[in-house]
């Protein structure tokens, strides 16, 4: 007996809940192939499947599905359905990078839910709108090379409205009495403190999470947070109390056997004690996590272990091994195509090499061009050329004066480039003053309210020859628009009607086609079309991360603290060579 479309669906959804998705979606998309007359029943499908693909990863999918649900809703008028639609492509959007198309769902679900005095919608809506902000103003923060509290105007803005929505949202959920929403809004305005650089609000925020947490034992959500803590001690300097908020984490990923993260607290747990200049436990952690990268075959965290036991031996005297793992660095580097990290291997071997006596030959890297420059040009002895090649590879941070001719250099060729493409759209676009004028321009300039039949030859005469052909393009290419904004019930699967339903969908469909567009209409549509441009823009190439690395890496922030140490330890060379454990 052929099962109905809403047996299938009912199935699919119990198979979700129990948390084999793949199944669910089989069952879901097959009660779509059967079909139904029910809107509703339709409705909740399409929620579903989009939900269901949205947990699988296949976003594509996912945002399909919710389109679909958002369409039927808006065209049978429901508004509840409407605010949980676009609530959903909200979030959907958001993770594909289109934040201000996600922006324009989420306030419209935060708007029904007002509209309707839903306070639950309203809470939701709010976290959503905080978590497509945080988002954004991460995107951007981790696209470049800044630290926490050294963001952009325009990122900082980002972050600040999402904290504002988190504590919107807060105060919600308090009067609900949902503690879990609390846990989880506490823990995402901690992160976004921690990246606008307040990290005593961070701290507040977090430790409200990790109490949360062990209200519901939630050991995931408390592992976050212990690591979210030493995280922000980090940057206030605080050590010692970051390293016991690590070994917590460490715990905690242990008794959860999530050796990635075991791995991740390791490695922040090597460069919290780098810091305190304890380098024996900082090399016994980075070892720690150097065998765990091995295991899991992450090779950019195996060459972030590298480097860090490269340093630590380093700074111990021990020579020899620091050799080795530089070395080791390099090769790495080199096979993961990590430039950067090559970069600073070679560095590091120059450095060794000197210290050992020994003549190292690096004719094919950037660094060795400019030490033979330097040299050659300046009769300088070999430590200052190595000097002079760090500055120009950046691997410090740049002054302000360098920064400044940077982005001079970078704008004048950016308003070349732009004016080169935009050259035949100016022309283009420009009015033209026909020969055969009635009017002179003087008469028109000195004429404060022409004759009708005057200011109708002036507009005629100034248009470009193109006018007409240009309207009718804009004509054809908006109406084509309009046309695929418009609710169409034949493109909904699954979707069967008879004579009475389809004369009731009709007439949801007249309606809403035939409804005045108003100022808001145009402000949405504007906000939605704006965001295409940046879609069709080169991203910069985002900077490799392993499984066994954080997402907070230290590695610039600890290229940095030991900016000042590697002047204290370097061994300058006089006449008679000192031994390799000499200071």
């Amino acid at each position: 007996m052929e099962a109905s479309c809403l047996e299938l669906a009912l199935e699919g959804e119990r198979l979700c809940k129990a948390g084999d998705c793949r199944a669910g979606v089989s069952f879901f998309e097959a009660a779509v192939q059967v079909g139904t007359e029910d809107l509703k029943t339709l409705s909740a499908i399409y929620s579903q499947l989009g939900n269901a693909y949205f947990y699988l990863h296949e976003y594509a999918k996912a945002l399909e599905y919710h389109h679909h649900d958002l369409t039927l809703a808006r065209t049978i008028g429901d508004l509840l359905g409407e605010a949980k639609a676009s609530g959903n492509l909200g979030n959907t959007l958001k993770v594909l990078g289109n934040f201000e198309e996600a922006i324009v769902c989420c306030q419209r679900h935060l708007d029904i839910s007002r509209e309707l005095n839903d306070k639950v919608g309203e809470a939701r809506a709010l976290y959503n709108l905080g978590n497509v902000y945080h988002s954004k103003g991460k995107n951007v923060a981790s696209a470049g090379t800044h630290d926490p509290g050294e963001l952009p105007d325009d990122v900082k803005n980002a972050l600040q409205k999402a904290a504002n929505y988190y504590e919107e949202n807060l105060t919600i959920v308090t009067e609900l009495g949902d503690r879990a929403a609390q846990g989880r809004a506490f823990g995402n305005l901690g992160n976004t403190h921690y990246l606008l650089g307040n990290f005593r609000s961070a701290v507040l925020a977090h430790e409200q999470r990790l109490l949360i947490a062990k209200e519901f034992g939630d050991r995931s959500a408390e592992r976050r947070a212990y690591s979210n803590l030493g995280n922000a001690y980090i940057f206030l300097g605080e050590f010692e109390t970051a390293s016991e908020y690590y070994k917590r984490t460490l715990q905690l990923a242990r008794q959860l056997k999530d050796r990635a993260v075991e791995a991740q607290a390791c490695y922040s747990l090597g460069n919290t004690y780098t810091l305190l200049q304890d380098y024996e436990k900082a090399i016994d952690y980075h070892l720690k996590h150097l065998v765990i990268a091995q295991e899991l075959n992450d090779k950019i965290g195996e060459g972030r272990a590298c480097w860090s036991l490269g340093n630590a031996y380093t700074a111990l005297g021990n020579h020899d091994q620091a050799m080795h793992f530089a070395e080791r660095h390099l090769e790495i580097s080199r096979e993961v195509g990590d430039r950067s990290g090559e970069l600073t291997a070679r560095l590091n071997l120059s450095d060794l090499q000197m210290v050992l006596g020994l003549s190292y030959s690096t004719n094919n890297s950037m660094m060795s061009e400019s030490h033979v420059a330097d040299n050659s040009l300046n009769g300088t002895r070999p430590r200052a050329g190595r000097r002079h090649s760090m500055e120009n590879m950046e691997l410090m941070k740049l002054t302000p004066e360098k920064k400044n001719s940077r982005e001079t250099m970078a704008d004048e060729g950016f308003f070349d480039l732009l004016s080169r493409f935009q050259s035949n759209r100016m022309d283009d676009q420009r009015c033209y003053f026909q020969e055969k004028n009635r009017f002179s321009a003087a008469s028109v300039a000195t004429s404060s309210t022409p004759p009708k039949t005057m200011r109708k030859s002036f507009s005629t005469s100034v248009v470009s020859p193109h006018t007409d052909e240009f309207l009718d393009l804009l004509a054809s290419s908006q109406s084509r628009r309009l046309d695929d904004q418009r609710a169409s019930f034949s493109n909904l699967p699954g979707l069967r009607l008879n004579q009475h339903s389809r004369q009731s969908v009709l007439g949801h469909l007249m309606a809403s086609n035939n409804r005045e567009l108003d100022d808001d209409f145009f402000d949405i549509l504007i906000k939605c079309q704006g965001s295409r441009l940046d879609d069709q823009r080169c991203a910069p190439p985002s900077s490799a991360k392993g499984p066994t690395v954080p997402d907070e890496d230290f590695f610039s922030l600890i290229l940095r603290s030991q900016a000042k140490r590697m002047d204290e330890q370097r061994v300058h060379l006089p006449s008679s060579i000192k031994g390799p454990n000499s200071s």
